[in-house]
């Protein structure tokens, strides 16, 4: 890729129609972070910001006829897999995405912030197996970890580094593993690589306004990794633009559950007016 060519970020991933997770914010954060952004749409949910109150699966060859038809047109920069419903979609996009060459950031969905379950327990298995294998960083969270692993929640640091390590050998380079779940004023962020891991640490920001997340720093640190940076930096950048995107949004005044985050929140400051001349 040239050096100041915007790089091609594909998000593959579910629809959310209150635009704060999902494919939705997906591009806005590849916007944010200096890509250009396309999707391939596995699922339309029907939710807000108070929760899902329902699921349709794309079926898996349409799905792969999205992400072909990309293919077959645009360089693809790296890839950012969501939602993905079943096995039967998880395999359908493995399938389609074999032979890219390029980085694949995994955040394996499992279960909504609400706690509305959207990968079936069946579907697990399939990730694990042919999905876990293709990406250059996974980015679970502490449940969605304990799920692939089929083990307990880590509830410390120590089980926390032992249960990164035992993800990155189910085959992915890398795990970034999100620890905010854990108790304390910060939230801790492990992670792991083949040889060496790094703790990326942050102050928790009390917000109700944390939908979408996982979502946004996948998307950025996507992004981040086409931009050329390398695993460390990509997720240092990735954090930061997130935890600025969970301040901001206490600005926002978008629904009544689990708010957005703010994803342009470095246009706020000094926002350059759009004239019409």
């Amino acid at each position: 890729m040239p050096r100041q060519t915007v790089p091609n970020i594909l998000s593959i991933a579910g629809s959310d129609p209150s635009g704060g997770a999902g494919i939705q914010a997906d591009i806005k954060a590849i916007s944010a972070n200096g890509g250009y952004a396309m999707a391939a749409i596995t699922a339309l949910t029907v939710q807000n910001t108070q929760g899902v109150r329902g699921v349709q699966i794309v079926a898996p060859d349409f799905i792969a006829a999205q992400i072909a038809a990309i293919r077959d047109d645009i360089r693809i920069d790296a890839v950012k897999i969501g939602m993905l419903g079943d096995a039967a979609v998880t395999a359908a996009v493995a399938g389609a995405l074999a032979g890219l060459d390029c980085p694949i950031v995994l955040d394996p969905v499992m279960v909504a912030k609400g706690g509305d379950r959207l990968l079936s327990a069946q579907a697990v298995d399939a990730l694990r197996d042919e999905l876990l294998p293709m990406a250059r960083i996974i980015t679970p969270n502490l449940p969605e970890a304990a799920d692939l692993l089929g083990c307990d929640e880590a509830t410390d640091r120590d089980r926390m580094e032992a249960q990164g390590h035992d993800l990155l050998a189910l085959g992915p380079r890398a795990v970034l593993l999100k620890g905010g779940h854990l108790p304390g004023d910060q939230c801790p962020d492990l992670l792991v690589w083949q040889g060496g891991s790094h703790w990326l640490d942050a102050p928790r920001h009390a917000t109700v306004n944390s939908h979408g997340t996982g979502c946004s720093l996948s998307s950025a640190l996507a992004t981040q990794l086409a931009l050329g940076h390398d695993p460390l930096r990509a997720c240092k950048a990735a954090k930061h633009y997130v935890l600025q995107a969970l301040k901001a949004g206490d600005a926002l005044d978008a629904g009544k559950g689990h708010g957005p985050t703010d994803h342009f929140w470095m246009l706020r400051d000094s926002p350059q007016p759009i004239c019409v001349r």
